[in-house]
């Protein structure tokens, strides 16, 4: 612990607030709330913890905390400080994933759609539904039984759909808003779980039809009933309110949470959520943080109910999320929660092996690269690597890696634009100049350590601009491979040493699988355009040539050699204007 830390840890207050701790390039890693910031903050730095909540504090080297008047105003700002930083220690919910609901429009010829976007005051909307193939299958029914208007727009004649009795044909037929109205209010009903009422209503007026003889009208109703015990029926009822609900339960071990949300609609389980994460926190904050991030950052859609264990704070959670929440105490709804509960532990427990290899693959191989190079435990990796083939379309790639994993939004490809010919040490110079000074410029993270896919002649160009042009003292490694095109040794040092990596360690295969990830990436975009230029000709550069002239010319004299032999004259009989035919048999004789 240093002497920033000491100092401000004597000075926090006796108050709510939330606390952002930093690495030491002043990025912030985690985001967190507190009761009592002095107690909160202070527990990082005193006692023993696990290995995970170990390497988090290992990497703080300062921190900065917000007062607030009461712990809704915490949980609210912790949300919104973890939104704006991203910090990578925190909760954060990365699949953006969204339900689709089914929309009755508000217009004057209203319209069933299904959607995921949800926009206040566009129309009444029905769901989430599990997927877009129940909500599409609803959907065809719901056509079947409701001749409201398909098209988006009314077209000038009637259409199929009015031919097959799914549509009042607005677009030839004035269709007056009562009829709109009853048929809206009762599709609103069958998706509101009055769907059971209205299979009623179908079988009365089959009968009547019957008794009737009217047995093509009979024949209908029986199979608008069918097509709703089909579409409808499929799932057992778990619940017998019809009420739109969410179940949450969680399970903790081990230093990791895991959250199982069950959404259950119109009384039905048709889908489930779960997330898993480590835990820095109270288990009871982190589910609280978790809950706010469900409905805002997710997109998820927010029912008229929301079942959560009895240990959170329901007075907190009904303030942050403005719906009902119940806490249930006994009977089936207590069942409900329990079984979340119970499919949260499983999940939890099927996910430790997998976990545990991750670690050994990544945070735990980056921990001992750090200790056999002697460096502080390089978080973020970045590797460069050129591509040429005899100083043809020369080209390097910069990839990187965060926490022993591939980020591969923030990899980059470079064309060399000031080397000429196949210059493998000015190409390093060039891209190393590029990157970090633009790293400077705009106030990027800088790496923890920087591999170079190469010799020890491109390692040394690239520490002559590290060093001597930008000033920078990062630590600077190169990865040689044998005969056999394998990672072999890694170099590092001034002067170079080669580090004495076990071959079979998880560090060793970090490094083969940077290596083989940099030269992927770099061959990938040099052939891209390598294959570009290899379609280009003489033909390219000349003004009054494109793609049809061009074409015209191979195909008749069949190649360059031939063209080059033809007369500026030859070249006008078949087309080409007289001063472009004089400027290409130039070209082609020159």
């Amino acid at each position: 612990m240093n002497s920033v830390i000491t100092n401000k840890l004597a000075l926090l207050p006796d108050q709510p607030g939330c606390y952002l701790m930093k690495d030491r390039q002043g990025t912030i890693i985690y985001v967190g709330k507190a009761k009592v910031l002095k107690n909160r903050v202070r527990s990082y730095f005193t006692g023993s913890h696990d290995a995970k909540t170990q390497r988090l504090v290992g990497e703080i080297e300062d921190f900065e905390y917000i007062m607030t008047s009461s712990d809704l105003e915490a949980l609210v700002l912790e949300m919104n400080l973890i939104k704006k930083y991203d910090p990578k220690y925190n909760v954060m919910l990365k699949d953006d994933k969204s339900y689709p609901f089914i929309k009755l429009t508000n217009e004057r010829h209203p319209r069933l759609i299904t959607t995921r976007k949800v926009q206040r005051g566009k129309g009444k909307y029905f769901g989430p539904y599990p997927n877009v193939g129940a909500a599409n299958e609803t959907k065809k029914l719901l056509d079947r039984l409701y001749p409201l208007r398909k098209c988006t727009t009314l077209p000038d004649r009637v259409c199929l759909y009015y031919h097959m009795g799914q549509c009042l044909a607005p677009c030839v037929k004035e269709v007056s808003k009562e009829t709109y109205r009853e048929m809206t209010d009762e599709i609103a009903r069958f998706l509101n779980g009055g769907y059971k009422e209205i299979k009623k209503e179908l079988s009365e007026k089959m009968k009547e039809a019957s008794e009737n003889l009217e047995f093509e009208r009979a024949k209908e109703f029986r199979d608008q009933i069918l097509h709703i015990e089909a579409t409808m029926e499929k799932q057992k009822m778990t619940m017998t309110d019809f009420t739109d609900r969410d179940v949450f339960g969680f399970a903790v071990d081990k230093g990791w949470m895991c959250v199982q949300v069950f959404f259950v609609r119109q009384g039905k389980l048709i889908e489930r959520d779960v997330s898993l994460f480590p835990l820095y926190n109270e288990p009871e904050d982190e589910f609280l943080t978790f809950l706010g991030q469900f409905y805002s950052k997710a997109n998820h859609f927010k029912p008229r109910e929301i079942f959560l264990p009895e240990d959170i704070d329901e007075e907190l959670a009904m303030k942050l999320l403005e719906v009902k929440i119940t806490q249930p105490k006994r009977g089936k709804k207590k069942e409900l929660v329990k079984l979340a509960e119970k499919n949260a532990k499983q999940a939890l427990d099927e996910k430790f092996a997998l976990i545990e290899r991750d670690e050994e693959r990544t945070i735990k191989a980056i921990e001992s690269l750090g200790e056999q190079m002697g460096i502080y435990t390089p978080f973020r990796i970045e590797a460069f690597d050129n591509s040429n083939i005899q100083g043809s379309a020369p080209v390097s790639a910069m990839i990187v890696f965060v926490d022993g994993k591939p980020a591969k939004k923030e990899y980059r490809k470079y064309k060399i634009k000031t080397v000429k010919g196949p210059d493998d040490y000015d190409s390093m110079r060039e891209v190393v100049r590029r990157r970090y000074s633009r790293v400077l410029k705009d106030g990027l993270p800088l790496p923890d350590l920087i591999i170079i896919d190469g010799g020890k002649g491109q390692i040394e160009a690239a520490r002559e601009v590290l060093e001597n042009e930008l000033g920078l003292d990062i630590p600077l490694g190169g990865l040689a491979k044998d005969d056999k095109h394998q990672t072999s040794e890694l170099l590092y040092g001034n002067p170079l040493q080669i580090v004495p990596l076990e071959k079979r360690s998880q560090e060793f295969y970090l490094l083969q699988r940077i290596q083989d990830e940099v030269h992927r990436f770099a061959i990938t975009f040099h052939r891209q355009l390598h294959g570009k230029s290899a379609f280009q000709s003489i033909l390219d550069d000349i003004d009054g040539i494109g793609p049809k002239r061009k074409k015209q010319l191979l195909k008749h004299f069949g190649s360059l050699k031939k063209m080059k032999e033809a007369t500026a004259e030859e070249l006008q009989d078949i087309g080409i204007p007289e001063s472009v035919a004089k400027v290409l048999h130039e070209k082609l004789n020159e």
